[in-house]
């Protein structure tokens, strides 16, 4: 049966590294290897528990992409990256190309934006399941029958793998091209995403529920009231502009072929000194 896992790397790093951050992991020199570890930890229990016949890691690129050019304050809020976690992600390729795991990016293009396309044509070339790996709930947009989030445990807990009944659950909508519709008038805080000021989720899923989508619910702002009616008039296009910076691109062109990802054995002369040099002892063990 031919699996597919695309891992969000940048995601899966920042997680890994916050997740540790009260109680870091150095190496005997000091280095803080947190982001290192936990990225490494992902692989190995995706490989040995779920067993994938085909398996890529994806990272953003610093170039800009089309969300910058038309939003310029598209994750213009977020902190510069600690500089410990700085020094640990060239090392990520270092344990991919180790495990025998390809990396791929694509300048002007987000890492969400290839694993939405990659899983789209795995999907259409009969992939009979396509895990992406990430924490971010917006990559809900895109699950379907054999599409599903996967997201690593953390602190303890187990993975949790999102079909589509658990997301239209999680975000309280009718179909999965909802969360598109849902980011719209509440934005995204964490991508600086604007939205609609004053409309949360609640409403949202009240205004979804009888419109159907962004589209359908300025279209109908006359039924509305008061403040309600005020707001999404007036911010109609940001309500617009949201959706469109939370809609995940299915056209991206990164000429890969699907079969150049299937699962090879790692690389043990390069990634036992890895291990070593990291003195990541637990993980090799395993």
């Amino acid at each position: 049966m031919n699996t597919l896992y695309l891992l969000d790397g940048m995601a899966l790093a920042y997680r890994a590294h916050f997740a540790l951050i009260n109680s870091p992991i150095h190496t005997s020199s000091g280095f803080n290897t947190s982001a290192i570890f936990g990225f490494t930890a992902t692989l190995i229990d995706i490989i040995n528990k779920r067993q994938p016949s085909h398996l890529a890691v994806v990272f953003d690129t610093s170039a800009p992409t089309g969300r910058h050019r038309i939003h310029p304050e598209y994750k213009a809020n977020r902190e510069e990256m600690p500089e410990d976690l700085a020094a640990a992600m060239p090392h990520l390729d270092r344990v991919a190309e180790a495990f025998g795991i390809p990396v791929l990016t694509l300048d002007g293009y987000e890492a969400d934006d290839i694993i939405g396309t990659l899983a789209h044509r795995a999907e259409q070339e009969d992939f009979q399941a396509i895990y992406m790996v990430t924490p971010d709930k917006d990559f809900g947009q895109l699950v379907t029958g054999r599409i599903h989030m996967y997201r690593p445990g953390r602190k303890g807990n187990e993975v949790e793998i999102l079909d589509v009944p658990a997301v239209l659950e999680k975000w309280g909508i009718t179909r999965v091209e909802q969360v598109i519709d849902m980011l719209g008038p509440c934005g995204d805080s964490v991508d600086n995403i604007p939205g609609v000021p004053g409309i949360g989720p609640k409403t949202a899923q009240k205004l979804l529920a009888q419109f159907g989508s962004v589209e359908g619910i300025l279209e109908n702002t006359d039924q509305l009231k008061g403040k309600q009616q005020e707001k999404l008039r007036e911010f109609a296009d940001q309500a617009r502009l949201s959706k469109t910076l939370a809609t995940i691109q299915l056209d991206v062109p990164i000429q890969v072929d699907l079969e150049n990802l299937r699962l090879r054995s790692p690389d043990r002369e390069k990634l036992q000194p890895l291990l070593d040099e990291f003195e990541l002892r637990t993980l090799g063990k395993r």
